[in-house]
């Protein structure tokens, strides 16, 4: 096994990790509160781009997770800033919730149905068939296609909810042509991320629930990573993939001595 450096920041995913179906998971606060007293860099990351850092900074506050506004990165946040680093002062055509369209709009970027340089799909609760189907034109006039995220499907109490990936596909069937995500499992979130921190790849780490986004992203990125099961993989999961986690731990409780 190569030796890494010490780890001196953190990237944890969110869903999975730090809370589960609404509820922290026990040691989230404390993990969080050491980050904290160390002054470790660290951000808490979610392919969601329903939010912005702010909504999820109260949403975290109520549920006893100190987690400030800066240290909040969500694939809205990416995808406005691949955008800027891009196409500066570029012109989209948005299909998402508030914090898609205010990381647009924070980037400089005009929000137009008009001949935009750029259809850029997040994720929202009330897919709209006419939004879709501009959509769908927009692209086909010459539009690049972009996705903030692969999820195909997001939780919710009654079940399984189509997500950006699902309706992206929809929109690829339509129109012939893919788009570019920008979330997990992509590096480029973890990347921007670490460039938000400036931290380095050798002495960061992730921590993650799901191989095939969290542990897959950090891995390409560079970092130690480290698989929880409190979310969506489990121990006999992990020998069905072709790469492997650095470390598996039970929860995010375990963590906390090594910050």
């Amino acid at each position: 096994m190569i030796d890494r450096k010490p780890i001196e920041s953190w990237l944890t995913d969110m869903d999975g990790v730090l809370i589960h179906e609404g509820v922290p998971v026990p040691g989230a606060d404390a993990f969080i509160k050491r980050l904290r007293e160390t002054g470790r860099p660290f951000l808490v990351l979610t392919n969601n781009s329903i939010y912005t850092p702010r909504d999820l900074h109260a949403r975290l506050s109520r549920m006893g997770l100190d987690v400030p506004v800066e240290s909040i990165w969500t694939s809205a946040l990416a995808t406005a800033k691949f955008l800027d680093n891009q196409h500066p002062g570029g012109t989209a055509y948005a299909i998402g919730e508030a914090g898609l369209t205010t990381a647009l709009h924070d980037a400089g970027y005009v929000l137009t149905d008009a001949d935009p340089d750029f259809v850029i799909l997040g994720e929202t609760r009330t897919y709209s068939f006419e939004a879709l189907t501009k959509a769908i034109r927009l692209i086909n006039d010459g539009a690049r296609f972009i996705a903030t995220n692969p999820d195909n499907t997001g939780p919710s109490p009654e079940g399984a909810l189509p997500a950006t990936g699902s309706v992206a596909a929809l929109i690829t069937k339509a129109t012939g042509k893919d788009p570019y995500f920008i979330g997990k499992p992509n590096p480029l979130m973890m990347r921007t991320g670490l460039n938000v921190l400036g931290a380095h790849s050798e002495s960061s780490a992730m921590i993650g629930d799901r191989m095939d986004t969290d542990i897959l992203a950090g891995l390409e990125a560079g970092m130690e990573t480290f698989l929880v099961l409190t979310g969506v993989t489990g121990t006999a999961d992990i020998d069905q993939y072709p790469f492997r986690p650095t470390n598996v731990v039970d929860s995010i409780a375990d963590l906390v001595d090594l910050v």
